[in-house]
């Protein structure tokens, strides 16, 4: 029905985030502040951009086969369910179960990326402070 809005609306606040903490960080590496940019680390913004890849390519893809089924039409109110305060509600609900928890799954492996990219950046680091 609708589930594939929940991610979307989760990737459009993590992308505008995502442009915040980018210019943040230009900002800082213009004003000298090499913390930012230390060796060996990935910069937040960049791996923001990986949930949003995550984000947009699910919802993008939900939205494509929506489409194929006939679920999302060219004219108001966009969506087939939409038309009847019943199927609202049926499509409500399905958008906060089963739109809400595949957001959350594909946070969830965004967080593992993250927790990987972490331990990667910690071997890195511990490796070349042992050739040094």
């Amino acid at each position: 029905m609708a589930c594939f809005i929940v991610p979307a609306v989760e990737a459009v606040a993590t992308t505008a985030a995502t442009h915040v903490l980018r210019r943040k960080e230009q900002k800082a590496l213009a004003l000298g502040d090499t913390r930012v940019e230390e060796s060996g680390k990935i910069p937040f913004s960049r791996k923001l951009t990986w949930l949003n890849n995550l984000l947009w390519g699910g919802s993008g893809l939900l939205a494509f086969e929506h489409l194929w089924h006939g679920e999302i039409v060219p004219w108001f109110p966009f969506l087939t369910n939409a038309a009847s305060p019943e199927t609202t509600a049926a499509m409500l609900h399905e958008m906060a179960t089963v739109g809400t928890s595949m957001a959350g799954i594909v946070t969830a492996a965004w967080l593992g990326m993250l927790a990987v990219a972490s331990a990667a950046e910690r071997k890195s680091a511990t490796e070349l402070s042992a050739r040094n």
